[in-house]
């Protein structure tokens, strides 16, 4: 009996413990809400993200529901209409975020004709309202050839500029959206020109040398990087790098500024291939003391091959289409660094290397047959290709001809170049007498041309 009655007493007891975990759980639910409101849908507004729901000390994020397409044209006519109606900057506030992410929104709000008020924004003098109307047009214009377009012919460039001509000192916020505004519009073609010669080019110019003196070499804001790309975008079309030319010290600034921050110093060689492309460029490149001091040691110093590609573009160019420019980097023993980059470099700045150092190997040929052709016994004294202090006399008699002239240059050239990579590698002085070595220098230089 005494068993009988542990074990129904144990029985209730667990009954009873089961009963009152079940009976707490019910009333904690009650008390917090979550069981009346977890079928509860709440609209949001675009710009709610996310809402946070505090539940028994843990935390919930409940992410707001997307429109339905009948929702969002029911916005995006809204919006529109508090543009038409008196409530622009709500109307702007609100186009701002519908087009931010949504291709859709953006073409159904230029089709209901959200652009026209907002470029009429920027002629207000409230900066609380010219700030709104500048995004909404960034982002009006994501992605939309056809809404560039018709936001350029709306007469944005000029407000904009007036914006920044104005006497008071110009907003940095002001200036940036700006900025973010003329990178998107000069992606389009058919804007390149209108930009170009509205007078933007001045001003990106002198905002990117206040931007980057003031910066003093440190990290890349982004800012500079949207300004540095629109004028990439710019630099595109031949005219427009006439302009860029014409400003004073422009194309120095540029070179003196590569070699400090990898990502601006990137940003400016993709605006050096563009402005190289024509005569304009190239002599105002030309004319820039130590140019292609500068340019080697991207070659040699920097490790970006980006910037090693872009910079031997510029070289390869220069050097193809001027025979004073050929001259002039023979005379910085650049031979050496291109030949290095030939062997460790990229495979497109590898490529460029090696038609640079063709077209050098070329000039100096016709160097050396001009200076055998008064004997045969002249001496040749002219410096090899980069050697630098281990530069060598050619007094040899046997050089009688042009080829193999050059041939006794050049081979003589990469035996000096490849110390100084032996060198720069930290190697043992001992590899510099292998038979290994010697080999590998003659067999480079047997070959009748460089590889392309």
């Amino acid at each position: 009996m005494k068993n009988n009655h542990r074990h129904t007493t144990t029985t209730t007891s667990g009954n009873f413990n089961l009963w009152s975990s079940c009976r707490r759980k019910i009333i904690n639910t009650m008390r917090c809400g979550c069981g009346a409101s977890r079928n509860r849908k709440t609209i949001k507004s675009p710009e709610c993200r996310s809402d946070t729901v505090k539940c028994n000390g843990s935390r919930k994020t409940v992410k707001s529901p997307e429109y339905s397409p009948e929702e969002k044209i029911t916005a995006v006519e809204e919006a529109v209409k508090r543009l038409r109606g008196g409530r622009v900057l709500l109307g702007a506030k609100e186009v701002r975020e519908l087009a931010k992410a949504d291709s859709e929104a953006r073409t159904k709000l230029a089709l209901l004709g959200a652009i026209p008020p907002l470029v009429a924004m920027l002629e207000t003098e409230d900066l609380e309202s010219q700030i709104p109307a500048l995004y909404a047009l960034l982002n009006i214009g994501i992605g939309n050839d056809e809404n560039k377009s018709a936001i350029v012919e709306a007469g944005v460039v000029h407000k904009m500029l007036k914006l920044i001509e104005s006497p008071s000192s110009p907003n940095p916020d002001l200036t940036a959206v700006i900025i973010a505004n003329f990178l998107g519009l000069s992606a389009l073609a058919s804007n390149k020109s209108i930009i170009g010669s509205s007078g933007a080019i001045s001003f990106l110019i002198k905002t990117l040398k206040s931007l980057i003196e003031a910066n003093a070499g440190g990290t890349s804001s982004q800012v500079i990087q949207d300004c540095l790309r629109a004028l990439y975008n710019l630099s595109i079309l031949a005219t427009n790098v006439l302009l860029m030319v014409e400003v004073n010290g422009f194309v120095p600034f540029l070179l003196t500024t590569v070699g400090g921050n990898t990502e601006i110093s990137d940003r400016i060689l993709s605006i050096l291939t563009n402005v190289v492309s024509t005569p304009v460029g190239r002599h105002a490149i030309s004319s820039v003391d130590d140019v292609f001091t500068i340019l080697v040691d991207v070659l040699s110093w920097m490790d970006s091959p980006s910037c090693q590609e872009k910079a031997s573009y510029v070289l390869m160019v220069m050097a193809y289409k001027s025979s004073e420019d050929q001259q002039a980097m023979i005379e910085v023993g650049i031979m050496s660094s291109l030949l290095e980059l030939t062997l460790l470099g990229s495979a497109l700045a590898q490529k460029r290397s090696s038609r640079t150092l063709e077209i050098l190997r070329d000039k100096k040929g016709k160097q050396v047959s001009k200076n055998s052709g008064g004997g045969g016994g002249a001496t040749l004294s002219a410096p090899l290709y980069g050697s630098g202090d281990d530069t060598e006399s050619l007094d040899s008699p046997s050089v009688f001809s042009s080829k193999n002239a050059v041939k006794l240059l050049v081979e003589q050239s990469l035996h000096n170049n490849m110390r100084k990579i032996v060198k720069r590698a930290n190697l043992r002085q001992e590899f510099l007498s292998t038979e290994r070595y010697k080999s590998s220098v003659a067999s480079f230089s047997s070959s009748k041309s460089l590889p392309f």
